[in-house]
């Protein structure tokens, strides 16, 4: 075929060589002969081809695809192509610092961990994270300006918490608070302290000026933090109405870190869309958000992750409390059809954050391994679609391999519906990984 360049990604080797696609990539590229796992259908296609353009893909076929010249071909020799993968759960900036590292350290550093940290995310095949607290503003801005490689970002920016809330990683030598005084986890934005209605509205329109897609709350107590009861409702509900009023004057929404019935039940009450962890939650408080339609985004918490809380202190009696609830919390979803979102929240250790993929495949526990596949990319799609026109690539659509969807792909060498544990093992089973049109890996025969 005249000016066009063949990549034939049949039978390759297990070694792979990454790169990142030059500038003068070029603006079509056709995928032959894949079979494609859409994002939502529970079975493969018959043997396909697909044309993209730019970052889009503009046409689905049996039929064979011509790439016009200058373009690419890549033979996907029978392989699965499917969306990229999307975590609805990620803390980018704060997964290979120690919270100390991160608090106290040199922000420079911290800040090339974070962007270090989203090229591996990205070289998992997660190519779009919901972050759901963290400085993260500046890492997205380069990833989007291409400075470095890594997912898209859904920005929640600082988690807003209360004083003594999950969240609040302050020292008791910090206290009293003077008025208008930022602790150091305030000024990196990290997390912003909140104890009226006011202040979470003001809160709340800080993180949305800087690009907030989603706004984060802190409800109830949590396992990390030092001075946050599991059992504490930490927020009033007027508090949490505020921050409700305020996200959707912008069109979006407020999720809610939540472990107990009664943190649920006072989020949903102030309407809040959208629950992480619910870890807690009891049989009727899971039909009330059937009913109400509220999102659930929990988490196959791994136990390396309960492990690395040392024994004997309140953080390790916390998670020995909540981790009893993840199997508990996956049934419920189960019984009552829950909208529910993958995510992982990693926090603090790049050794579990390699483990992304195997979380995810962890979930074939509760769910099909097309389910599995389809929570992590179309369903975890509709939930960003609920930021709207604060979505940060609205109104393309992603999380499918669809015609008009931005072009975020992998190609897997195998079928993963019929084995998932193909998505642990990215740097062997993902041949190819896409973002935006632009190919970040290949694996080439030579």
């Amino acid at each position: 075929m005249a000016g066009v360049m063949l990549l034939n990604l049949g039978g390759m080797p297990a070694a792979s060589a990454q790169t990142t696609a030059p500038p003068s990539a070029p603006t079509d590229i056709v995928i032959q002969n894949v079979r494609i796992f859409d994002g939502k259908a529970p079975v493969l296609s018959a043997p396909s081809n697909v044309l993209i353009h730019g970052n889009i893909i503009t046409r689905i076929s049996r039929d064979a695809i011509s790439a016009p010249a200058g373009g690419l071909v890549i033979d996907g020799g029978g392989r699965t192509l499917m969306p990229g993968l999307i975590d609805a759960h990620w803390h980018a900036m704060l997964i290979r610092g120690t919270p100390e590292q991160m608090i106290f350290g040199d922000v420079g550093y911290t800040n090339i961990l974070g962007a270090a940290e989203a090229q591996a995310t990205l070289m998992r095949g997660f190519t779009t994270i919901r972050d759901v607290g963290g400085p993260v503003f500046g890492l997205k801005q380069a990833i989007d300006d291409g400075i470095v490689s890594g997912p898209r970002i859904f920005p929640s920016g600082a988690m807003i918490t209360v004083t003594s809330g999950h969240g609040d990683f302050r020292q008791l030598s910090e206290l009293p608070r003077s008025q208008g005084q930022l602790a150091r986890m305030e000024e990196l934005g990290g997390s912003a302290v909140a104890d009226s209605p006011d202040e979470v509205r003001l809160r709340t329109r800080e993180q949305l000026m800087q690009g907030a897609s989603q706004i984060k709350l802190t409800a109830g107590g949590g396992v990390s933090s030092p001075f946050s009861p599991i059992d504490a409702v930490t927020f009033t509900e007027p508090e949490v109405r505020a921050a409700v009023e305020a996200a959707e004057n912008w069109g979006t929404y407020v999720t809610v870190h939540a472990f107990t019935v009664p943190a649920i039940r006072q989020a949903i009450s102030a309407g809040v869309k959208c629950i992480e962890h619910g870890y807690l939650m009891d049989d009727a408080t899971a039909k009330l958000m059937a009913e109400k339609g509220i999102w659930l985004s929990t988490q196959p918490l791994p136990d390396e992750l309960r492990q690395a809380f040392p024994e004997g202190t309140t953080q390790r009696e916390k998670a020995d409390e909540v981790w009893p609830g993840i199997d508990r919390t996956y049934q419920l979803a189960r019984k009552y059809h829950l909208k529910t979102a993958f995510g992982t929240d990693v926090l603090f250790s790049a050794e579990l954050a390699r483990m992304q993929g195997a979380i995810l495949a962890s979930l074939v526990r509760w769910y099909s391994p097309a389910e599995v596949l389809a929570m992590a990319t179309g369903t975890n799609a509709e939930l960003l679609e609920m930021s709207g026109k604060r979505d940060p690539y609205y109104p393309n659509h992603i999380g499918v391999v669809q015609e008009g969807a931005l072009a975020d792909l992998l190609l897997v060498d195998g079928d993963p519906i019929q084995n998932i544990k193909l998505v642990a093992d990215p740097d062997k089973s993902f041949v190819m990984i896409m973002k935006d049109g632009k190919i970040y890996k290949n694996t080439l025969a030579h």
